[in-house]
């Protein structure tokens, strides 16, 4: 996990379109910010993160219940994956960039 004092690096499509889309449209600012906590906990989508709603909730001053709302709504655009071991594992998340293309 980076240190708290290291830079973040966010792709500018997160915050020139995503953040109005999750923010404005869908008026999910839950979604936005666990989607940056998550973006910084797997270093911009390179890695896996294991986290469980406490500690999203810990890292975005959310309450769990908020937290598990903003997961299902970035699971269903497609911004985040998830993967449990077992039905109460604590989830590995990967950020997704369906915008980024493929291959080059």
């Amino acid at each position: 996990m980076p240190r708290p004092a290291d830079p973040i690096a966010v792709d500018p499509y997160v915050v020139d379109t995503l953040l109005p889309d999750l923010v404005g449209h869908d008026r999910r600012p839950s979604a936005f910010l666990v989607y940056l906590v998550l973006w910084r906990r797997t270093e911009g989508g390179r890695a896996a993160a294991a986290l469980s709603l406490r500690e999203l909730a810990e890292a975005t001053g959310l309450s769990k219940r908020a937290v598990q709302t903003a997961v299902n709504s970035l699971l269903r655009r497609k911004l985040v994956g998830l993967q449990r071991e077992t039905p109460t594992a604590i989830p590995r998340y990967a950020v997704l960039k369906p915008w980024a293309r493929r291959g080059g």
